[in-house]
């Protein structure tokens, strides 16, 4: 393909998504496939020759796109928000048609150095102080992860300029919360603590970490030969945006010498909103954190964001230097290799770049305040219904909610939650999933689509009503 066909083929891309985003609202959110549609409507074998763009649009439009679940539509409340708003868009656009690598500082200086500015633009917007320094990694899975090695090597004194784990005399322990992300667990698992050395424990009443437990549980290992080494706390729970109390938290690891990861993967970008900081105090103590830009602040999909307190400490555990990637300038920059798993990175600051330049801090909060009031709007329509329940606090955009007719119990309840909302899902006016909830199915409301406005949020709320009280 010459400059001069991308050109043409480009435009045509681009219209294509603009189109895709305006008629997004007349298609059904939840894709309705069956398992194998799609491959079946797909050859087998790859073109023995060039095909025209006009049969790859053509099946763009015809098997493709009936496949997908549109998490961009403004009546998506699954999961979590994954917003890719536009200027995003066009910033991974950017990062993909340069086509540059970030090995080193030298291979690309400027995508280095972006991502240090953009990275310090959030830790401004989120009220950090400059003792944190981040940098931009694929998923928070993989900031956990490269959180956890780095607790390990803490704690074992570098044990991997050794006999790594095996050389260890005392087995080195991680706690979470049966609340805590699933990422969690195998980050925990792959970092080669073993499952008999991950310690869940106790949640509250409203599904935060209980810190008197946490302490128990801590003092009861080092009583027994073992060696604290990390405590995963959540600002956010994926389940119920439960709040796990940092500033316990981080008062039990100093004591003790344990290294804290707040995982604030979803609820991380409420915090360029000052009345919500409250929610992770302490993090000031924290070793490092994790924020998704590419969840509710908007940022496409992957740009997470990984900060830490000691970066020397980050760079010994995961630093390379093969000799054809050594340069001169070397010792005066930061080698993003340096900072986590992968040796070569994308341009991902372009689409953190083009979002925060393009909506502004400001357009940010808005649109995030907005989210907060349909949330709280949403909890108290629930909350005052006859035979609607909400099952946790309500701190940032998830409502928890269960429909309770009279006389269904257990079991029975169960199965009631389940039929209807897959009907609330056919029906392919909104998405919603389901989750478990103290042994029993309930229904996660998350708000937080970019497009979604009031009157979505009250539209999904009479579609429950009217199918859950008709199943």
């Amino acid at each position: 393909m010459t400059p001069e066909e991308f050109r043409k083929f480009g435009y045509r891309v681009v219209d294509w998504i603009a189109d895709y985003r305006g008629k997004i609202s007349e298609l059904p959110v939840m894709a309705r496939t069956s398992p194998g549609d799609v491959r079946a409507r797909l050859p087998s074998d790859p073109p023995e020759s060039p095909e025209p763009f006009d049969q790859i649009f053509r099946d763009l439009d015809e098997v493709i796109l009936p496949g997908l679940s549109h998490w961009q539509d403004s009546r998506f409340f699954g999961y979590f928000p994954a917003n890719a708003l536009l200027a995003s868009v066009l910033g991974d656009y950017l990062s993909t048609g340069l086509g540059v690598l970030g090995l080193s500082w030298q291979s690309s200086p400027a995508l280095t150095e972006l991502e240090e500015v953009v990275t310090d633009w959030m830790r401004q917007m989120m009220g950090l102080s400059a003792d944190w320094s981040g940098v931009i990694q694929d998923t928070a899975s993989t900031s956990t992860l490269v959180a956890l090695l780095c607790a390990r090597e803490r704690v074992s004194n570098y044990g991997l300029d050794r006999g790594g784990l095996q050389g260890e005399a005392h087995p080195l322990v991680v706690y979470d919360t049966a609340h805590s992300h699933s990422s969690v667990e195998k980050a925990a698992l792959l970092a080669g603590f073993g499952r008999s050395n991950l310690r869940v424990v106790a949640h509250d009443r409203n599904y935060a970490m209980n810190a008197h437990a946490l302490r128990d549980a801590v003092e009861r290992d080092i009583s027994s030969g073992a060696i604290p080494a990390a405590i995963v706390a959540t600002t956010g729970t994926t389940t119920t945006t439960a709040l796990d109390p940092i500033e316990a938290i981080v008062e039990i690891a100093r004591t003790h010498g344990i290294w804290v990861h707040v995982d604030a993967a979803m609820a991380g970008s409420a915090m360029i909103l000052p009345e919500c900081r409250w929610m992770w105090d302490g993090v000031a103590g924290a070793d490092s954190l994790v924020v998704n830009a590419h969840k509710w602040l908007g940022a496409a999909f992957d740009c997470s964001l990984h900060y830490v307190r000691d970066a020397e400490h980050l760079v010994r555990v995961m630093s390379t230097s093969p000799s054809y990637l050594q340069s001169a300038a070397d010792g005066r920059v930061k080698n993003l290799r340096d900072w986590g798993l992968p040796l070569g990175r994308r341009f991902r600051a372009l689409k953190l770049w083009l979002l925060i330049r393009e909506q502004g801090v400001a357009g940010l909060q808005a649109r995030l305040r907005r989210d907060l009031e349909n949330a709280k709007w949403f909890a108290e329509k629930a909350g005052a219904a006859p035979h609607w329940r909400v099952l946790a606090p309500v701190p940032l955009q998830t409502v928890c909610v269960r429909h309770e007719p009279p006389g269904l119990a257990d079991d029975a309840l169960d199965r009631h939650t389940l039929g209807w909302v897959e009907r609330v899902n056919r029906s392919g006016e909104a998405y919603l999933t389901p989750a478990v909830l103290d042994g029993r199915w309930m229904v996660r409301v998350s708000i937080g689509a970019a497009p979604t406005e009031r009157e979505h949020v009250a539209g999904l709320w009479e579609l429950m009503r009217r199918t859950a009280e008709a199943y």
